[in-house]
């Protein structure tokens, strides 16, 4: 073997062992968050304080799940958190009763009217985002800015500055019981909320893997335009990823103040940076056309174990913040060291492709460079 192609296998070979490492940075980053605290706490791994980083996790990988599939079309959603918030409010407010305009009548819905209707509302919200997005092609930043401060105005309004917390139980005579029975329940010891990331996770990985609005997700985010000629219908596709993140967010709203057993007007808050920290940190492109359900799961247990872990070590709350940040700014740093070494890899192989072609034409049939060598 030549020179020259022992330094082009060794470099292949630094490139792909670097790609491996980039491709599981989240798995990495879990596994040395895990062993760094657990060395520094032995309550770490316990049984409990387990249960509890489930618990936290699955409200921020319900969310991210949903912030998944708008970041798979190279969109975004700052409106997540205050959805979640909204969500909270409008369950709150129909525990306390809907007054019957014209009358002096109160009706009290019964749990899963609530929960329905605090969850449609979720889904309201990212309908008008995806609306506005795909038929007004206007920014999704923008848009979901915008709506960002439009839900936590209406979360304030709702609660008019008290926090819903005795009603949430209901009362037998009107049939409005059994909230926190189903919602703070933990069947066979695992927190609700663990059971229902799992059954969202399950149906998004169908959903992306086995179905064709999954394909024409990953084309959209790969080549909008493409995609569009191709036949994919680009504007359905985008209203309906806005209302399954609306759909995730109705769901951890429920979640969230069964939990805490209080409808709070700061309920949500931060909640689309973790989301998006976590798709991030799981392996998903910014620009769109790559992410796994997958990457997306395991990057929230990362948020999660190093959020729980600097607790337990005493970290103060504010620091906590400025490490969040950082690890976001750190993900998106490996997103573009990954797409690099995918360009290098995608250029080494073509020159190779290239190499081999021009060493075809330059071998005739009888193995000789054309023209072959004159017979004496």
């Amino acid at each position: 073997m030549s020179g020259a192609a022992t330094q082009e296998k060794s470099s292949g070979s630094k490139i792909n062992l670097g790609a491996f490492f980039i491709e599981a940075r989240a798995l990495v980053a879990l596994a040395i968050i895990i062993v760094i605290f657990a060395s520094m706490s032995d309550t770490y791994l316990s049984a409990g304080n387990l249960m509890t980083v489930a618990k936290d996790v699955a409200f921020n990988a319900i969310i991210a799940l949903g912030m998944l599939m708008v970041i798979l079309h190279s969109g975004i959603d700052l409106s997540v958190g205050s959805t979640v918030g909204l969500t909270g409010a409008v369950a709150g407010t129909l525990f306390q009763g809907v007054h019957l305009p014209l009358t002096d009548a109160v009706m009290y819905p019964s749990t899963w009217v609530i929960v329905v209707i605090a969850v449609a509302v979720g889904m309201l919200v990212g309908w008008v985002n995806g609306l506005l997005i795909a038929r007004l092609n206007l920014a999704p930043f923008i848009v979901t800015l915008g709506m960002l401060y439009v839900g936590r105005g209406l979360t304030q309004v709702l609660l008019d500055g008290t926090n819903i917390t005795n009603e949430l139980r209901g009362q037998e005579e009107l049939g409005n019981t059994g909230f926190f029975d189903v919602f703070a329940s933990s069947p066979l010891g695992v927190p609700i909320s663990a059971w229902v990331m799992v059954a969202v996770a399950i149906a998004f990985s169908i959903v992306l893997t086995r179905t064709p609005f999954g394909r024409w997700l990953y084309a959209i985010g790969s080549n909008e335009r493409a995609a569009a000629l191709s036949g994919v219908p680009v504007n359905q596709v985008k209203t309906r990823v806005y209302v399954l993140t609306g759909l995730c967010a109705g769901i951890v709203g429920i979640l969230q103040i069964a939990n805490i057993r209080s409808s709070t007007a700061d309920l949500g808050e931060f909640y689309e940076l973790n989301a998006i920290a976590a798709v991030v940190i799981g392996g998903a492109a910014l620009s769109g056309g790559r992410g796994t359900v997958r990457g997306t799961i395991i990057g929230a247990f990362v948020i999660g174990f190093l959020t729980n872990g600097l607790v337990i070590v005493g970290v103060s709350p504010f620091w906590q913040t400025v490490i969040t940040g950082a690890v976001i700014i750190l993900a998106v740093a490996v997103d573009q060291i990954q797409q690099i070494l995918q360009r290098r890899q995608a250029q080494a192989r073509a020159v190779a492709e290239a190499k081999r072609e021009s060493g075809k034409a330059l071998v005739g049939p009888g193995g000789y460079e054309d023209p072959p060598p004159e017979q004496t």
